[in-house]
């Protein structure tokens, strides 16, 4: 069959094609517009912020210029509406009814205008009935309309946004038809795997830009002008500035993914320069488990008349999660762990820390014991960190022990338990983290140590989740006759830990140079969302980059720079040749 048919066909025809030619419909690089198609909408409230409870007036609340500031704080978006409390409440009378609705029958894929070969790959993904976001959202967004997507963790907003873009990609295929915007490496790539998975049938090809890896390789890939791209915002900007040849401009889908952290990681301003480059008529997704009054403000800025569709209440935990605590005395946290890693061996687990220095040093501090754990945090480097998850994964490690780097978006469906060393300082946070099991309509556990300063903090939880935590029996005589062995495993580890530092392995501050695009991308677990980072001198201004350059000689991108600015990996110890390329 020729290109220029596959090119202009309709979407009837194109479903009763042979199957022996999706393969060559998206070798054609035709490209046509979008429709923009109004929906209804409405602004959110923050989780935090009191003020986001004036927020409702959906058509006022839309009607934003491309170019509003998503970054700035500064920004009312609690102006609008007297009645937007009725219209909220006509909105959930909707849900209600359309939830209600499908408990009693449960469309699949092709009801909801799939077509053949895609539902075909659904199904060899084992997905054989839409989930809730994926059976609200899939029809608008075939409709040409722009989605903004509200719904658990675990719940399938991944698909949810994949099946309508390679639906349209199949009609109008071109090169760099979608983007798609992740907070973390991590999701990115898992992002790319569901993608390709759902494509491979139709001959998809995706490529995936992320921090920490050569971005001459990357610059190959975009040379192949493939059809989707997933991106951290960061790194994604350094090639719109500095690889020739690659431009967005005949983008039709643009998708950002756990919008609220991307926005926590302080991406508002590459954001705002992404959406200067991109075209304005385009389909825009947003998607998140959680919303808040930022992204109320990059909604307005970036999606046209969206339609809102929200499956689950504002913040909640699944039915099948069962959620304890144990209330421990602070000396006594690191021998709970351990009773309890030892009490539920048979289980897969994720145990979540707050910083980097705690997952390393509990890490080592099971090796020590004979504990078959693995570290993952933003200080490893990227193959590090997909060897660390694909040894979880594929069962070879039962333990992962992790900052909230792994607590977005990350589905490892093997997972039985989910510990909470430290507790979140959000209560937002708590939910993504516990999401990481009981996916999918599965079972699973969490438990949290709450020491005597966290009681405040497990208390909010509970009001937010709705929900009030059992307390977990452990055996208190158990504990008292691990603590020796622990105290003393717990010591060697910092010791270790010292001695690597001093020969320059995995310091601190042979890490970080905070102030490159690509550090936010990894950096959800060397400062907390939203907070200012601390500035340090040379690294992290680009001082001291020798004949480096005016803007990158310095070390100013560079993870393997140091903190004194001594120019980027590849550009030298002076700073020579830096560049632009040299942030990775």
């Amino acid at each position: 069959m020729a290109r220029s048919a596959l090119s202009t066909s309709s979407r009837s025809s194109l479903t009763a094609q042979p199957k022996s030619t999706p393969r060559q419909a998206l070798s054609n690089n035709g490209r046509s517009g979008q429709d923009q198609s109004e929906g209804d909408s409405q602004d959110d409230e923050d989780d935090e912020d009191e003020e986001g409870k004036d927020q409702g007036d959906e058509s006022e609340e839309n009607g934003g210029e491309e170019g509003d500031d998503v970054g700035s704080d500064e920004e009312d978006v609690s102006d609008h509406g007297d009645n937007s409390e009725d219209e909220q409440s006509a909105l959930d009378d909707d849900e209600v009814a359309s939830e209600v609705e499908q408990e009693v029958e449960v469309p699949t894929f092709a009801e909801l205008g799939v077509i053949p070969e895609l539902c075909s790959a659904c199904s060899e993904l084992g997905f054989t009935k839409p989930t809730g976001i994926q059976a609200k959202s899939i029809p608008h967004a075939l409709e040409g309309k722009d989605v903004i997507g509200l719904a658990q963790t675990g719940s399938g907003k991944t698909v949810a946004f994949a099946l309508p873009i390679l639906q349209s990609l199949w009609e109008k295929p071109q090169p760099f038809f979608a983007l798609v915007l992740a907070p973390t490496r991590e999701l990115a790539y898992q992002i790319h795997d569901q993608f390709n998975g759902l494509g491979r049938s139709i001959g998809l090809k995706t490529t995936v830009i992320v921090g920490g890896m050569e971005m001459t390789q990357q610059a190959i890939a975009l040379s192949k002008r493939p059809h989707v791209i997933v991106a951290t915002p960061g790194r994604l900007m350094d090639h719109l500035e500095n690889t020739k040849g690659f431009s967005l401009r005949n983008l039709k889908y643009l998708v950002m993914d756990e919008a609220d952290r991307l926005l926590d990681l302080d991406f508002g301003p590459i954001l705002d320069k992404i959406l200067k480059v991109i075209p304005k008529e385009r389909n825009t997704y947003l998607f998140s488990a959680t919303m808040t009054t930022k992204v109320a403000k990059l909604q307005r800025a970036s999606l046209h008349n969206p339609v809102r569709i929200e499956v689950s209440t504002k913040y909640s935990t699944v039915s099948t999660l069962q959620q304890y605590f144990v209330l421990i005395p602070l000396k006594n946290k690191e021998a709970a762990l351990i009773y309890l890693v030892n009490e539920l061996a048979s289980s897969s687990m994720i145990i979540f820390t707050r910083t980097v220095n705690d997952a390393s040093r509990i890490s080592e501090m099971f090796r020590i014991l004979g504990v078959a754990a693995i570290p993952l945090h933003g200080q490893l480097s990227q193959s590090q960190r997909l060897a660390a998850l694909n040894a979880f994964k594929s069962g070879r490690r039962q333990v992962l022990v992790a900052t909230d780097v792994a607590s977005r978006g990350l589905d490892i469906p093997a997972v039985d338990l989910v510990i909470n060393y430290d507790m979140p300082t959000h209560s937002k946070d708590y939910i993504h983290r516990v999401g990481r099991t009981a996916r999918a309509g599965r079972a699973g556990k969490a438990i949290s140590l709450v020491t005597q300063y966290d009681v405040e903090v497990l208390q909010r939880i509970e009001s937010v989740i709705g929900k009030k935590m059992d307390a977990f029996d452990v055996n208190k005589q158990a504990m008292a006759v691990l603590a020796p062995r622990v105290a003393e495993a717990s010591r060697a580890a910092a010791m270790e830990m010292k001695e690597n530092a001093k020969k320059g392995h995995g310091g601190k501050r042979g890490r970080e140079s905070f102030g490159g695009r690509d550090d936010a991308d990894r950096d959800d677990d060397t400062h907390e969302g939203g907070m200012p980072r601390k500035k340090f001198r040379g690294g992290s201004s680009g001082g001291g980059g020798g004949r480096g350059g005016s803007r990158d000689g310095g070390g100013r991108g560079s993870s393997s720079g140091g903190s004194r600015g001594r120019g980027s990996s590849r550009g030298g110890s002076r700073g020579r040749g830096g560049g632009g390329r040299g942030r990775n």
